[in-house]
């Protein structure tokens, strides 16, 4: 075992591809659910009964997924503030930059960092704020 508990022989890369980020955690609850509401589905070929893919689950239910619904939500409250005066608090939360020292380690994703993802992931002009 190398330092930190990863051993020597695991490449950076292969340890970050592990990582799993709370977008993808709330499509994996999103898939749970739906295939506990739609149920096993029988197989053409074998007659066997067998748990739904992503795929089918995606066209059974054509709404829009949960990530897709909070990145819309998170963005239409963002332009909502946006258009606020500066004198509103929610406008100076927004844009302000807090003082003093962050804690150590690797820095959590920030919520200005959230929005700034989602125009570059939408093809939107850049964040301002």
């Amino acid at each position: 075992m190398g330092r930190g508990g990863v051993s020597s022989g695991v490449h950076i890369s292969t340890f970050l591809k592990m990582v799993v980020t709370p977008s993808r955690r709330m499509g994996v609850f999103e898939n749970r659910v739906l295939r506990r509401i739609f149920g096993h589905k029988r197989d053409e070929v074998t007659g066997e009964w067998r748990k739904l893919h992503n795929e089918e689950l995606n066209d059974l239910y054509c709404s829009p997924t949960i990530v897709q619904v909070l990145k819309s939500r998170r963005m239409r409250w963002v332009g909502h503030v946006a258009r606020m005066g500066e004198r509103r608090g929610v406008y100076r939360v927004l844009v302000g930059k807090l003082e003093g020292k962050r804690p150590l380690g690797r820095p959590r994703r920030r919520w200005e960092e959230n929005i700034k993802m989602d125009l570059q992931e939408w093809e939107v002009g850049v964040w301002a704020g």
